[in-house]
């Protein structure tokens, strides 16, 4: 059985020329003050859950996100761990729609250099910037 693996990023690149994942999107506009406080709320609340529910793959290999030794990385969801995950994805993708921010989602049996993994998510590093895989 090979696995495929699922991202929902932006369908706009950032200033560095990278598509910030969906969880990068909800934490700008949350940092960036453009919530309502119900909308700050639920986007704490699920970032809490996110957090005691998985592990940040930074606490477990400092280096994964370091951009002088790896400069583009993206997170992926294991299809199979996406199912139960999307229960809540779906509210980070609503928010991302009441904001008119544009998104993609996209699969990838090899999506790239795997530098960390866990039972529902893996890290990987690109040789180029730009969208990994065609969006499904």
């Amino acid at each position: 059985m090979r696995l495929v693996f699922v991202r929902f990023q932006s369908t706009e690149p950032s200033p560095t020329g990278r598509f910030p994942g969906v969880f990068a999107l909800a934490n700008n506009l949350a940092h960036d003050g453009q919530l309502t406080t119900d909308e700050y709320d639920w986007w704490r609340q699920n970032n809490d859950w996110f957090n005691n529910a998985y592990a940040d793959p930074s606490s477990v290999d400092p280096q994964v996100f370091d951009r002088a030794i790896n400069p583009v990385t993206s997170c992926w969801f294991k299809e199979e761990a996406a199912d139960h995950l999307l229960v809540r994805m779906v509210g980070y993708l609503d928010l991302l729609d009441r904001h008119e921010i544009s998104w993609v989602r996209l699969r990838s049996a090899n999506p790239g250099q795997v530098l960390y993994e866990d039972d529902v998510q893996i890290v990987v590093a690109h040789t180029h910037d730009g969208l990994p895989a065609l969006p499904n």
